[in-house]
């Protein structure tokens, strides 16, 4: 069975703010192909959930994967589900964020 991919409220928010920005800085047509192309990325997560860096030394379960030398993608795999947790761009910090506590 395929699992789905859902988006924690922060990952959504970062995509938004994504948007916003290459929207603003480049158009909203490069907008829609850029953030549209992270989604379709983090869709077909479903298909190999576990793929990635294991990072359990912030999070159990936590995996990274990298998208375009620019987007860092932080999610996790559950019962059926890939769960982006954040997307993060252009080297911004997610180790902090993303430490369990």
């Amino acid at each position: 069975m395929k699992a789905s991919t859902k988006y924690s409220p922060f990952a959504t928010r970062q995509l938004q703010d994504l948007y916003e920005y290459v929207a603003r800085a480049s158009g909203p047509e490069r907008a829609d192909a850029f953030v549209g192309s992270i989604f379709d990325y983090c869709d077909r997560l479903a298909n190999s959930p576990y793929r990635g860096t294991k990072r359990d030394d912030l999070r159990p379960g936590l995996r990274i994967v990298g998208l375009k030398r620019q987007v860092t993608i932080a999610f996790s795999v559950t019962d059926g589900a890939v769960e982006v947790l954040g997307v993060f761009y252009r080297g911004r910090s997610f180790e902090s964020v993303l430490r369990d506590k």
